[in-house]
């Protein structure tokens, strides 16, 4: 129990937790070390005279060095990064497109032409002629079911 409230030993501490966050980085070690270097302060001028009060002084320390640190690092090296919608069948629904190769009777397959290249596309079974316009109502599998504009 002498080791914990020996001024060396916290500063040895501080020192190896410095030098393990060129190898493990991150912030987390670093914090820690600095920690461990204001308990050694602590140490030195006879403010933690116990080692429960030692001990429990390094784990707030260090709990709060690390919320301060991670909202200053968030605040600093904000994410400014975007997600999309990654269910692009949702971006489909409604679009007009344009009617390549011509759709129907009954349930022969067409062309349309969505997002730069061209689309096997259906309809509910009527005919609907080449440079028509449609509306993209659903998908089937790796087909577009479409409707005329109303």
């Amino acid at each position: 129990m002498e080791l914990i409230l020996s001024f060396q030993a916290w500063l040895i501490l501080a020192a190896i937790l410095a030098c393990l966050e060129f190898i493990v980085p991150g912030g987390i070690l670093f914090n820690l070390g600095l920690a461990s270097l204001i308990v050694a302060l602590g140490v030195k001028f006879q403010l933690l005279d116990t080692w429960p009060m030692t001990l429990t002084a390094w784990f707030i320390i260090a709990c709060v060095l690390l919320f301060v640190m991670y909202f200053v690092t968030e605040r600093f090296f904000s994410d400014t990064k975007r997600i999309d919608n990654t269910f692009e069948e949702v971006d489909s629904y409604g679009k007009e497109v344009t009617v390549v190769e011509k759709i129907g009777p009954g349930t022969h397959p067409g062309r349309v032409e969505f997002q730069g290249t061209t689309w096997k596309a259906l309809s509910d079974g009527s005919e609907i002629a080449a440079g028509s316009r449609v509306t993209i109502i659903c998908k089937d599998n790796i087909s577009l079911i479409v409707e005329p504009l109303k």
